[in-house]
């Protein structure tokens, strides 16, 4: 039975204080939602210390939305995933579209993420998935193979068993538009056929999250899809009531 997740992608938003009452929110609602959803939570990494203590005591995970592809050293502005780790972050998001798109990352640089995130106990949501020009070429399906392939291929089976990817129609993030069920289901379908090429049985139990405008309206519909595992939520997750009924959708 693979994991059902609801992951909160906060992005640049909320203040230390915003994120803390937003946090608190959550926790205070969590007992509506089954307790075979796993929440996890991601706020910027100005405040995952302060989210980490509102959360403590219940069952919500938190992730950071990125970490450096170095140990240590002198890479100013970066985040270390061993700092992440220390102070109790159990997620970190890696390969999001919009690192992608805006910060030229690579499957090079991805690589090298990645490793930083299994050597310090962290679990990666690593992030796929084709933008428009991509998806109306019909290209989608080679794009989410390459992204696989040049990175989660890399990876040992037991490092695999500690993964989670997110698919990401990079044309329905933030436009309002959204993937039908029908072409969430076909992409995520492909996506473990892809991964069971290398990985076999093993596939079945990776989960993989829809992370494309999904919010409760639409959350039921996806999710009822075989190979639907959860979402990466955006703009839903700022608003806990939304994010928790989210969580409803199973």
């Amino acid at each position: 039975m693979r994991k059902k997740i609801v992951a909160g992608n906060w992005k640049m938003n909320t203040l230390p204080s915003e994120g803390v009452e937003l946090a608190k929110a959550v926790v205070a609602g969590r007992g509506e939602v089954c307790e075979c959803v796993n929440f996890i939570v991601c706020p910027p990494f100005t405040h995952l210390s302060q989210v980490i203590e509102a959360v403590k005591g219940s069952n919500i995970a938190v992730g950071a939305q990125d970490c450096a592809t170095e140990t240590k050293g002198a890479y100013t502005g970066e985040v270390a995933a061993q700092m992440i780790a220390a102070l109790g972050c159990k997620y970190v998001i890696l390969g999001h579209s919009e690192r992608r798109q805006y910060y030229g990352e690579t499957s090079e640089t991805l690589n090298k993420k990645m490793a930083q995130a299994y050597a310090n106990g962290l679990t990666p949501i690593y992030c796929v998935g084709e933008n428009l020009e991509e998806r109306e070429a019909g290209n989608h399906f080679a794009v989410c193979k390459a992204q696989i392939e040049e990175v989660v291929f890399n990876l040992t089976e037991e490092q695999f068993a500690n993964l989670v990817i997110a698919y990401e129609p990079v044309w329905a993030i933030g436009t309002g538009k959204t993937a039908t069920a029908d072409q969430a289901q076909e992409i995520h379908a492909y996506i473990r056929e892809v991964l069971r090429e290398k990985f076999g049985a093993l596939a079945e139990e990776c989960p993989i999250l829809y992370g494309g405008s999904c919010k409760p309206s639409n959350a039921a519909e996806i999710f009822a899809k075989e190979d639907v595992d959860g979402g990466l939520i955006g703009g839903a997750a700022l608003v806990a009531g939304d994010f928790l009924a989210i969580g409803k959708g199973f």
